[in-house]
């Protein structure tokens, strides 16, 4: 997960944002993160644990660890909270979980690893004032479900919108997970003729991420559908095939 910023220092991280294990009670498990200098030159990076949580509006909430009830941040020792990469240069850096000896509930839990790349402080004989240098932090997902066979996510449809995004007609379509198991679903459109009930067509998003307690805005271009006053289907489906389904009314406007 990317987070602010514009890319000065050319640290990458090369083994996705996302990792998740399948854990049970009592048992260790270890990860790790490749990181790479692309810069022609050398750079301090730091690695700490940050609670994590989003909305459908686009808040993002970084905050200490076990602010989040399902934080499995005090699981996780990092080998080291600071690196220096040479220019080009490629290193890893370890994490182990250990999953508490007594069970957890049934369900998914996370913290976020953040990368951080630091700024060396150079003094400077410009004007008084102080220089604020922008950087890439990267915010890697450790998500460990325990015992997922007795959880499930619980998807509900917050609200759908019908606006113009970058020229084209875009249904935005909000869903939390009110469950307690992380899935990545993606969101199914299905357009109808008011009078008739034929079916004119199915557009679907991308499919994301979605943590318990969390919500997220899914995007679907429907720019082919003429303006008019249409019925729909909203399907939400996740890899393990969980599909909910909510019937709307839907105005398609030429503006």
């Amino acid at each position: 997960m990317l987070q602010f910023g514009f890319l000065q220092a050319g640290i990458v991280v090369l083994n996705g944002l996302t990792h998740t294990y399948k854990v049970e009670n009592g048992k260790v498990y270890k990860g790790k993160i490749a990181i790479e200098n692309t810069g022609n030159s050398s750079q301090n990076v730091k690695l700490f644990l940050q609670d994590f949580t989003y909305k459908a509006d686009g808040s993002i909430y970084y905050t200490a660890i076990h602010t989040n009830n399902r934080s499995n941040g005090e699981w996780i020792r990092l080998n080291t909270n600071l690196i220096t990469l040479k220019a080009k240069e490629k290193t890893e850096v370890f994490y182990e979980i250990t999953v508490p000896d007594q069970s957890p509930n049934p369900g998914s839990y996370w913290s976020v690893i953040i990368v951080e790349p630091v700024e060396d402080i150079k003094p400077s004989d410009d004007k008084a004032g102080v220089n604020i240098t922008s950087v890439i932090r990267y915010a890697i997902q450790v998500i460990t479900d325990f015992e997922p066979e007795k959880a499930k996510p619980d998807l509900k449809f917050e609200s759908v919108k019908i606006e113009k995004e970058d020229g084209k007609q875009t249904a935005k379509i909000a869903i939390a997970n009110n469950g307690n198991l992380y899935c990545k679903p993606s969101v199914t459109i299905e357009i109808y003729n008011r009078q008739t009930g034929e079916r004119l067509g199915s557009y679907t998003s991308t499919a994301m991420g979605l943590l318990p307690q969390t919500s997220k805005s899914f995007h679907i271009d429907i720019s082919k559908v003429p303006a008019n006053q249409y019925k729909a289907v909203l399907i939400a489906t996740d890899e393990e095939d969980n599909a909910f389904a909510l019937n709307v009314e839907l105005e398609v406007k030429n503006d």
